[in-house]
């Protein structure tokens, strides 16, 4: 993931923190004040992923499957056209966090 892609998924959780309607121009100006240079096609994909998808349940579900790595490219599969892709390896975190085996199986405790 490049830089570019890592700023504006900045720019929208500080928007979207703030309260503040996300849009392309918007997304420039933080970026244009950090001194971060992207591709122009960057802010308008981001504005239009933040425009169809609820930023909240982006951030509640992805940290449910396994961790801000997964946060992060599923922000970025999403805005890239492949929330099905970003959906499928969100649901496949969740297959292996399920299948995590207890301490209780392990036949031995800390206090024994």
């Amino acid at each position: 993931m490049s830089a570019g892609e890592l700023a504006c998924i900045y720019s929208i959780l500080m928007l979207h923190n703030d309260g503040i309607a996300i849009t392309a121009e918007k997304i420039n100006t933080i970026l244009k004040a950090a001194g971060v240079t992207v591709e122009s096609y960057w802010p308008s994909l981001f504005a239009k992923l933040a425009q169809n998808k609820s930023i909240d349940d982006l951030v509640l579900n992805v940290g449910a499957a396994g961790g801000a790595a997964v946060a992060v490219s599923a922000l970025a599969a999403a805005a890239a056209g492949g929330a099905a892709a970003a959906a499928a390896a969100a649901a496949e975190a969740k297959k292996e966090e399920a299948k995590e085996e207890s301490d209780d199986d392990m036949g031995f405790s800390l206090f024994d």
